[in-house]
């Protein structure tokens, strides 16, 4: 069982991934909209890249903070700490490669890692209402916020998708 910090943790990057997935497959379904092999690489590029930034900003924070040098133990645990970030774009990695190994049409395959990303997001709130013991309007306001942020970009795709 995870600690509180440590779903905290954990719901963070994967809040943050998920829209940084959901905004790159948005992106890729407009520059290659019949390769999501290319958009399920940028994907996979794209979180491992914002992962790297973000431990590192936080093992300079860390450092900075105690005014100690890192040790690879703190990196190690930095790593972890935003490892959510790349593991927000599984679910919709795998369905792009679906797509590109046409078992799913291309388009097909972009639409349901944007469903997948909204899925994610709707779960994502339940979890940290739940965590909080929030009752169910709350609950809903929760994840009602959370799936919004994920519509915001699927209108995106919408409008540059003309």
């Amino acid at each position: 069982m995870f600690s509180r910090a440590e779903i905290a943790d954990r719901l963070g990057a994967f809040v943050y991934g998920t829209i940084v997935v959901l905004s790159v497959i948005v992106a890729g379904g407009k520059a290659y909209p019949d390769d999501t092999t290319r958009i399920a690489a940028l994907v996979a590029v794209t979180t491992l890249v914002f992962w790297l930034a973000h431990a590192y900003a936080h093992a300079l924070t860390h450092s900075v903070r105690t005014g100690q040098r890192l040790t690879f133990d703190d990196v190690r645990r930095i790593g972890r700490h935003e490892a959510g970030l790349i593991q927000a774009g599984v679910p919709s990695i795998a369905v792009l490669l679906l797509g590109s190994l046409h078992v799913l049409d291309d388009d097909t395959a972009v639409w349901l890692a944007l469903c997948f990303g909204l899925v994610v997001l709707a779960v994502q709130g339940f979890v940290f209402a739940r965590v909080e013991r929030l009752g169910p309007a709350s609950t809903i306001a929760v994840v009602a916020i959370n799936v919004a942020l994920g519509l915001l970009l699927v209108a995106l795709k919408l409008l540059v998708a003309k």
